[in-house]
């Protein structure tokens, strides 16, 4: 593996594409910040991105340390968001014309404006959240678009808007069709509307996408809940079915929704 300490501008211009970026989560790496290094990562990369966490990739004591896959090119010194933004940038940017210090302000801007939009979100404070995320998407990050479309549906849900919340989620899911947070939360739209049948297909097709979450209490207690109304709104001879979906998710019994 080859190693560098500033963004290497060569992966973008060489046409071969990044596909993952491993972040080190090692106990030297971890007291230098990496885990703030993950997040910012994960919300700022492109959807076709993947971003994860790993072990050791050695140097200890010159990280935070990233490799970049299917490369091998491993960066060090990723110690600030500001650099994490950079480096994300010439690795995976999306050849617009802007300059690079540019790019990386507006997306941290972004940043800074959607996780004010989350502590809102967390206050019940919707109206306020909404009108942040709007800010951060008409600053046009390079990355990150989708999950800034999937909070913004989010807090219109908490709006009762549930059109603006139904519109975001499309627009999230159009940007990245695998990214299985706004199907739970298109759910969440459709059960409030009382259109359970509809929130039953979009939970198991976020299900489809991310079978981890058979392992998530609160995702199965949802689930559980709303295939009950769904299959009660059918007619009791078919709550039958339950047991079946239930059975392929590894999640309750059938006893549970009866």
């Amino acid at each position: 593996m080859s190693s560098v300490a500033l963004p290497a501008m060569s992966c973008r211009s060489s046409g071969e594409q990044v596909k993952e970026i491993r972040v080190c989560t090692n106990r030297t790496c971890r007291r230098q910040g990496s885990f703030q290094i993950l997040e910012t990562l994960t919300a700022l990369a492109p959807p076709e991105l993947r971003v994860t966490h790993c072990a050791c990739l050695g140097r200890c004591g010159s990280g935070p340390n990233l490799v970049a896959l299917p490369q091998g090119l491993i960066l060090r010194h990723c110690a600030t968001p500001s650099r994490a933004a950079e480096i994300l940038f010439s690795l995976c940017g999306d050849g617009r014309e802007a300059s690079s210090s540019s790019a990386v302000t507006d997306a941290l801007t972004a940043l800074a404006l959607t996780n004010n939009a989350l502590s809102q979100i967390d206050a019940g404070n919707f109206s306020e959240a909404e009108a942040l995320l709007t800010q951060a998407l008409e600053l046009k990050p390079y990355g990150g678009l989708h999950r800034i479309f999937k909070h913004r549906s989010v807090a219109k849900l908490g709006m009762l808007d549930y059109s603006g919340a139904l519109e975001d989620i499309s627009q999230a899911l159009a940007l990245a069709p695998n990214y299985s947070e706004p199907y739970i939360c298109q759910g969440d739209v459709y059960v409030a509307k009382g259109q359970y049948d509809l929130a039953e297909k979009s939970y198991l097709t976020c299900l489809e996408i991310d079978p981890s979450l058979r392992r998530s209490k609160p995702f199965k207690v949802c689930f559980v809940f709303t295939l009950y109304l769904a299959l009660k709104h059918r007619g009791p001879s078919l709550l039958r079915l339950a047991s079946m979906s239930l059975a392929k998710m590894n999640a309750f019994s059938y006893n549970v929704i009866i």
